[in-house]
């Protein structure tokens, strides 16, 4: 693929005074303007630069640099064998979870977003029909009714044998108009429908994973607002029990008040974080209702506390990203378009030939309409070419050239922004299981600890505020480690997601497929 220098250069000498052009087949001289126009018709000629797929960054690597392959003395969350299969289908079954996958079944049908975009890849798809219309003529029925009188005062010569008097015309005329394409502007137009449209297939896979990713993670934020509400529904529990047994040794004169308050306090601040609980449960359960085109009145999920483990991930190896990605192949397809869009350019400098012919009938009585003699025809080729714009052919060109460079950087831009999402995910999941396994000590400990403090204070060692310090810390570490195992779920569904899910380019539609007949039925996802 030639650098933006080395394209722009060939733009520039394209417009020397012989009118040269890049193109798929030789132009006829003017001289022989006729036989070479025959010629174009039948050798289908298509001006404009041939269209080459970009090469995509190089991967080097065998395997992704935060993979656990290259942290094999690591604890923690490993990802799958390279060499594993690649997830296909349906990837949030991996979690094993069978209310999310019949939660993800309801948003493929119900989210208005995903709606959105199938009517927007539909529409594109009409686009197609509409630029391929133009391979064919036109025609036109303009049937019409005339009745006039002339002017009484016109003279009275013979020549105005009419003058004043009234007379009537029916007409049933047909016209034809048919502009081939001799130099290819239409077939441009129709690859560049055909590649739009798969742009936005493109764009409605990206949309689809976008919106499956966002309920998984909001399916498992709610899990995890779930096991928050049971650790602080315990605590309230043991914290109420403290207070009880603070209460009753101050009632027999054995303590003293300032436990009791201390008592209070700590249970008090417990209630008030077990209430909020509710806020964040409420809200992504809300999310996940109107990700299922629900009102939030209409739908509930049920209270489960759970302890996930992130199941691995099969992320295969770097080279295969670039066919994952819905939003690769959507980048890829937009330069296609883009290229295509070049090729109608240059279709401007060339002549346009537009073959018109007329038919029908007149007649100055309805009954003799349709007689033999009231026929009438026209017919006769004009041919139309621009001598002078001032440079606006040449300054569109000049845009649709700087727009292909410009949706190639976008493309390579896609392309490395892929891969760092998949290695900021794969870091961030095996750095969350190693956290989580260092969390988990850390509750035993603490919890170790309580145990030892209220021995501690029971026997008259230590005062009440020991405790409250080690019931503040167990708590502390327990809320720690359930939002680090909430983390590492939404971050290996992130991981699945820049994957690609289970999508891969054999997927998208060919510009053959998006350019088929559709029915009407069609322009409606089944519901």
């Amino acid at each position: 693929m030639p650098d933006r220098k080395d394209r722009t250069s060939s733009i520039a000498s394209s417009f020397p005074r012989s009118a040269r052009s890049r193109r798929h087949c030789s132009i006829a001289p003017a001289a022989a303007a006729s036989l070479g126009l025959a010629l174009l018709a039948l050798a289908g000629c298509r001006v404009g630069p041939p269209y080459h797929a970009p090469t995509p960054p190089s991967v080097a690597a065998a395997n992704y640099k935060e993979s656990t392959v290259n942290f094999k003395d690591a604890d923690g969350w490993k990802v799958a064998s390279p060499q594993d299969a690649m997830i296909r289908g349906n990837w949030w079954e991996i979690f094993n979870e069978p209310e999310l996958n019949a939660l993800e079944e309801q948003l493929n049908v119900n989210n208005e977003n995903i709606q959105q975009y199938f009517q927007n890849y539909m529409a594109a798809r009409a686009m197609i029909a509409e630029a391929r219309a133009q391979f064919w003529p036109t025609l036109t029925a303009n049937p019409a009714f005339n009745r006039q009188r002339s002017s009484s005062n016109l003279g009275t010569t013979s020549s105005q044998a009419n003058v004043g008097k009234q007379s009537d015309l029916w007409s049933a005329p047909l016209d034809v108009s048919w502009t081939p394409d001799f130099f290819g502007k239409i077939r441009n137009e129709v690859r560049e429908a055909q590649y739009a449209a798969q742009v936005s297939a493109g764009d409605l896979e990206v949309e689809k994973l976008t919106e499956q990713a966002s309920l998984a993670e909001y399916y498992f934020e709610i899990r995890g607002q779930d096991m928050l509400q049971q650790i602080l529904d315990q605590t309230v529990v043991a914290d109420q029990k403290s207070l009880d047994y603070t209460q009753a040794q101050y009632d027999t004169g054995v303590g003293d008040y300032i436990s009791v308050a201390e008592a209070k306090t700590t249970l008090e601040s417990a209630q008030a974080a077990a209430v909020n609980v509710g806020l964040l449960r409420a809200q992504y359960e809300h999310a996940i209702a109107m990700l299922l085109g629900k009102v939030p009145a209409d739908f509930s999920i049920p209270v489960k506390p759970m302890l996930y483990t992130a199941p691995a991930i099969p992320t295969g190896v770097p080279s295969q990203l670039v066919e994952r990605r819905p939003d690769i192949a959507a980048a890829e397809r937009t330069l296609a378009e883009a290229n295509a869009t070049i090729g109608i350019g240059y279709g401007a400098f060339f002549p346009q030939v537009t073959i018109s012919a007329e038919g029908g009938f007149e007649s100055s009585t309805l009954k003799h309409l349709f007689d033999w003699p009231s026929r009438f025809w026209s017919i006769g080729p004009s041919v139309s070419q621009v001598i002078f714009d001032g440079g606006l052919y040449r300054a569109e060109l000049h845009q649709y050239e700087a727009t292909y460079n410009a949706d190639l950087a976008t493309y390579r831009q896609t392309v490395l922004t892929a891969f760092q999402q998949v290695e900021d995910y794969l870091a961030a999941t095996r750095i969350y299981s190693q956290q989580i396994l260092r969390q988990q000590q850390a509750v035993k400990d603490a919890q170790d600890y309580l145990n030892l403090e209220l021995a501690r204070y029971n026997t008259g060692v230590d005062p009440y505020v020991d405790v409250v310090v080690a019931q503040t810390t167990l708590l502390t570490n327990q809320e720690s480690l359930n939002s680090l195992q909430v983390e590492e779920m939404t971050s290996a569904v992130q991981l699945v997601q820049a994957l690609g899910g289970g999508w891969d380019r054999s997927q998208l539609p060919t510009p053959s497929q998006v350019g088929a007949k559709t029915a009407k039925t069609d322009y409606m996802l089944q519901r």
